[in-house]
């Protein structure tokens, strides 16, 4: 598990790290098409409803943003990133989102609340995770969800960004009695954790 260093307040350094690959993202990461397809199979996992608010954690280019929009409308979805740059490439699409720059681990979230929050592919690159989850759960509404989720393997994302390295290195997801901990501290309750070749999934609830 990552802390933040007292000292260390200022800007994070993966910010510049995903600044430079902002532009070349859709075309050289993750596959938006395939994406979409793995979330149209894992829908039911999400339990998405119409209607519910949800704030997407780390957005970055809004590959799933409107995907999201599309599954809770009238509902309405929150999307925030540290990276400018991201957000940039993500407003070009015409998203039917709010899209934001924050880092969870250091500004001000407001006073929203949300039904679903969503980190998709961005729980390890926040400094101080103990942090992020006392935030994302002051911003649930009771009975409110928390959702971790990667397209792979805990084990694999983790050797993958060892092996991408530079600012990155060692942003880790967690281990089961490591993330438990975390959200007890922070008030929410672990309900679901799937850690299999293709998928980590982790849920877990507000209850007051």
């Amino acid at each position: 598990m990552k802390t933040q260093d007292p000292q260390d307040r200022d800007r994070d350094p993966r910010i510049a790290f995903f600044d430079r690959q902002s532009i070349t993202w859709d075309r050289d990461g993750r596959d938006p098409v395939e994406t979409i397809r793995r979330l149209n199979e894992l829908q039911n996992l999400l339990g998405l409803q119409p209607g519910q608010d949800l704030l997407e954690v780390g957005c970055g280019t809004g590959q799933i943003t409107g995907w999201l929009a599309d599954r809770i409308r009238p509902g309405k979805v929150t999307a925030i990133d540290f990276s400018k740059s991201m957000l940039s490439q993500a407003s070009q699409k015409q998203l039917d989102a709010t899209l934001l720059c924050r880092d969870v681990c250091q500004d001000d979230l407001g006073r929203e609340e949300f039904d679903v929050v969503l980190c998709f592919h961005a729980f390890p690159h926040f400094r101080d995770q103990s942090q992020a989850v006392r935030r994302l759960g002051q911003s649930l509404r009771k009975g409110g969800r928390l959702i971790v989720m990667h397209l792979a393997a805990r084990a694999k994302i983790n050797a993958f960004h060892d092996q991408v390295g530079g600012e990155v290195t060692g942003d880790h997801l967690p281990d089961d009695p490591t993330f438990r901990a975390l959200l007890r501290d922070a008030g929410l309750e672990c309900i679901e954790v799937i850690d299999r070749d293709d998928l980590f999934f982790l849920s877990a609830v507000r209850a007051s």
